[in-house]
């Protein structure tokens, strides 16, 4: 139970390190203090389906039955089905297991019935016993397309398919510049004590949120509060393709091109004892600096950064 001493937290998120972060806090914090801003501009169509990774990752992680070795998808999950569709000569590069399908099938009936995503979200959640408020960025259509040597690419072909392995000259968020936030997001953000940016890729998880009119002011009208968790860590990213966007976007893969691509939102960033060394060139642009273990192998780990990151940004 809450009380007046939990603050309340809003988490922008995507991805596998998104999704261990927020659980990683569910561990020490009332779940209805806590709110993830969840990125859905990786969400595709395969064999007619709806999937939304993200979203699903994050469901997944909270509701206790993630891979964790794997990052995504059902613990113990067969791919009976696609094995199945695979004699009919389907593509099937984007692995979706048995009982991940049954979410897929019942997200695209829902949409089809008219539900918009924040109310399929919080539907999905609740099948999974969450209690986490899970809201998307936007019930707008919005879609990662990553420019590169092999011409445009929705970010699951450049991730999924292709493996990014091809040089990315840009991003582009098409559709983010009609879409709105979701209903609950903007109050979220300026209701909340203590904001993160959670350790996702920032380009194709954070960026897209960020892209989206009204996100952005929210979070730098609340500079002080937000603190940044570095998806980098010696010089990689644990999870690509973070490491190979913000390289093919010129930035420099560590954690000082994370504070660059946060300039102006973040207050302080959260980075490994490997980037120790960065420590002082990020306390030039007057970025509090907090060095900790940030690899959340297992739940004492994930328990110790979320206690350190919030001591942090409450100073």
């Amino acid at each position: 139970m809450a009380n007046n001493t939990d603050p309340r937290v809003a988490v922008l998120c995507g991805g596998v390190g998104g999704s261990r972060f927020v659980r990683a806090l569910s561990y020490i914090l009332p779940h209805d203090n806590i709110t993830a801003i969840i990125n859905t501009g990786d969400d595709e169509e395969f064999h007619g389906l709806y999937v939304s990774p993200d979203p699903d990752i994050v469901t997944y992680a909270l509701g206790g039955v993630i891979d964790d070795e794997r990052g995504w998808g059902i613990r113990g999950d067969a791919f009976r089905w696609l094995e199945q569709i695979r004699r009919y000569g389907h593509d099937t590069w984007f692995n979706i297991g048995d009982r991940d399908l049954a979410t897929h099938l019942h997200r695209t009936r829902l949409r089809a019935e008219g539900w918009t995503a924040t109310r399929i979200m919080a539907d999905i959640a609740a099948a999974f016993d969450v209690h986490v408020r899970l809201l998307p960025m936007s019930d707008d259509r919005v879609r990662t397309i990553v420019e590169t040597d092999a011409g445009d690419l929705p970010f699951q072909r450049y991730l999924v398919e292709r493996h990014a392995q091809d040089a990315v000259h840009s991003v582009r968020f098409e559709g983010a510049s009609d879409a709105r936030p979701a209903p609950g997001v903007i109050d979220a953000i300026a209701a909340a004590d203590v904001i993160f940016i959670a350790p996702s890729n920032p380009i194709a998880s954070i960026g897209t949120i960020l892209a989206v009119p009204g996100i952005r002011d929210a979070i730098e009208a609340r500079r002080a509060q937000c603190v940044a968790l570095s998806p980098i860590i010696g010089g990689r990213s644990l999870q690509p393709p973070a490491g190979e966007m913000m390289s093919g976007l010129g930035l420099s893969v560590d954690v000082v091109g994370v504070a660059e691509v946060y300039a102006g939102l973040i207050s302080g960033i959260v980075i490994d004892r490997a980037d120790e060394l960065h420590a002082s060139t990020l306390a030039t642009r007057r970025i509090g600096v907090l060095v900790a273990d940030t690899v959340m192998h297992d739940e004492a780990a994930s328990r110790n950064l979320a206690h350190k990151a919030l001591t942090f940004v409450r100073g």
